[in-house]
């Protein structure tokens, strides 16, 4: 075994490419685009470093061109499940015990295979079968997931050197063990980073994983598994099972050997997970750790000091960016009555121009929504807004479903703060506004506080001083990630560790040390190096 104090890369953001006209990355990224769509491929699981294919298989669709196949894959079932868990316990041992430079090695070298060669490769699967266009893509399966894979190297090295002080013949230290059993990741389909990071940061702790992705982000997830077994992962460190989420549950919170779950999506689905945990107690080794960020009910607010113009690229790309199916999306904004036809025109202005359609020409700027249910799910509260009297359809409004899953961007006008689609998470393009009396600045922000279970991100525009630090303090509680004249989406690891609490999650912060604490148990040793002979304390004289 290797000996000394070693320091790894300082980790720094991956710079973002432009994929300007005539750049060489956007040429690199078309001509895998174009290679990639002409290939079927055929994803199997993979378990213990094994192909595993059933022919039991599903169908990898892109959701801008329904019609067009990218590939199958290999479905499994609980039998399944139980051989990932077999493999992540043989594997746990050697995994574990490996030198902490060895693990940080191969995460190091996944990080730079994908800002090198996998590069469009992953942009493109997030493209293809996620339907982001090329800045989304590139900004999260490109530069998020590089800047989780090196950063949270760092914050290892950065955990292990925290350490206790030690007096005069005592030596104390602390060992930061793996937890004692596998780790369950479960990750979504809106965030190719989220899918890698979830898996790979118990990973890199030391732990062994069973990884189930969303179905509609199995192609990526194939490409991700590709990364890692380039860079020298193991095998049976991370295992990839296609299952249903009743599936896995019912194997692994059923499992002695269950230490922890890694979990972003619904707050229904968590809060179903931590209730099935919570009544199996008896069964596990030790306390699981419950990691999760589910839903969120976003918000912009706005105060009569507010530029009206930057309030409205706010709510255009917070709310339109990736169709709004980020965690993160504005989808309800509070505008002051002063500021509104303002922001309305601005907003009407540029959603004129925005393109909707497919990832592949890249002067689109709004693309699908990820699959039928949600088109259909959009389409209800969109037909029901334009049912209503009592509120407005200022743009959009119209969805087509004939080639793919096309929601225009749509901006819906209530009267009533707790409107249906104020309240409701939708994950989808459709933002609703409320306009408020611009002199019941205070009033609004506490129905705006009080109005969603969510707390997971919101922004707030002010450029009066005294009206933001009346803001910050009354919503202090309304947000993890709370930006002050910005978007509320965007988060960067390194700079702005995201998770919120409430109804939204646990609030443990991925891209930081917190996260990476979840994944450890640490062990306390003291050694006293001349033991005392004599039972007696001075006292006793």
């Amino acid at each position: 075994m290797t000996k000394g104090f070693f320091h790894v890369p300082v980790a720094r953001n991956e710079a973002i490419l432009g994929y300007a006209p005539g750049s060489a990355e956007r040429t690199s990224l078309q001509q895998t685009l174009k290679e990639m769509k002409a290939q079927v491929i055929d994803a199997p699981m993979y378990i213990g470093g094994k192909e595993v294919r059933t022919g039991n298989t599903g169908t990898m669709r892109p959701p801008h061109e329904i019609k067009h196949v990218l590939g199958t894959f290999h479905k499994g079932d609980a039998s399944h499940v139980t051989m990932a868990i077999d493999a992540a316990m043989a594997a746990k041992k050697d995994w574990e015990n490996m030198s902490w430079e060895n693990r940080a090695a191969i995460f190091l070298k996944a990080a730079d295979l994908l800002a090198g060669p996998y590069r469009p490769v992953l942009n493109a699967a997030t493209m293809l079968c996620q339907s982001k266009n090329a800045f989304q893509a590139e900004i999260d399966s490109a530069c998020e997931l590089i800047d989780f894979l090196r950063f949270n190297v760092q914050y290892m090295t950065e955990i292990y050197n925290e350490q206790p002080a030690s007096s005069a013949g005592i030596w104390n230290r602390l060992e930061y063990r793996p937890l004692e059993g596998f780790v369950l990741a479960v990750t979504p389909f809106n965030f190719t980073a989220i899918a890698g990071n979830l898996p790979c940061s118990a990973a890199l702790m030391g732990n062994t994983v069973v990884w189930k992705p969303a179905e509609t982000q199995i192609y990526s997830a194939y490409f991700i598994m590709q990364i890692l077994k380039e860079a020298g992962l193991p095998d049976g460190v991370i295992n990839l099972v296609y299952v249903g989420g009743a599936t896995v549950g019912d194997v692994c919170f059923k499992h002695r050997d269950f230490a922890g779950v890694h979990f972003t999506g619904s707050t229904g689905v968590f809060n179903s997970m931590w209730k099935t945990i919570g009544e199996n107690m008896q069964l596990y080794k030790s306390y699981p750790r419950i990691v999760g960020e589910t839903g969120g009910k976003d918000f912009v607010m706005a105060h009569r000091s507010a530029n009206a113009k930057a309030v409205a690229v706010a709510l255009v790309r917070g709310s339109f960016e990736y169709q709004g199916q980020k965690c993160s999306a504005a989808s309800r904004a509070y505008i002051p009555s002063n500021l509104w036809d303002e922001v309305k025109g601005y907003m009407i202005e540029m959603l004129k121009e925005i393109k909707v359609g497919s990832t592949e020409d890249f002067s689109n700027f709004v693309n699908a929504v990820i699959d039928e249910k949600s088109f259909d799910k959009l389409a209800k509260y969109i037909d029901a807004a334009k049912a209503d009297n009592t509120v407005e359809i200022v743009a959009g409004g119209t969805y087509d479903k004939s080639e793919g899953y096309f929601i225009q961007p749509t901006v819906i006008r209530t009267n009533d703060p707790k409107y249906v689609t104020m309240c409701e998470e939708l994950f989808g393009p459709v933002l609703t506004v409320y306009v408020y009396d611009e002199n019941k600045y205070e009033e609004t922000l506490k129905i705006l506080d009080e109005t969603s279970p969510y707390a997971l991100t919101g922004a707030l525009f002010s450029q009066d001083r005294y009206a933001l630090e009346v803001g910050v303090i009354a919503l202090k509680n309304a947000a993890g990630n709370f930006y002050i004249n910005d978007k509320p989406t965007g988060a960067v690891v390194g700079q702005q560790p995201f998770g919120g609490a409430r109804a939204s999650g646990t609030n443990d912060k991925a891209g930081s040390k917190l996260n990476l604490l979840r994944w450890v148990s640490a062990r306390m040793i003291k050694e006293t190096f001349v033991p005392p002979m004599d039972y007696k304390y001075p006292f006793l004289g």
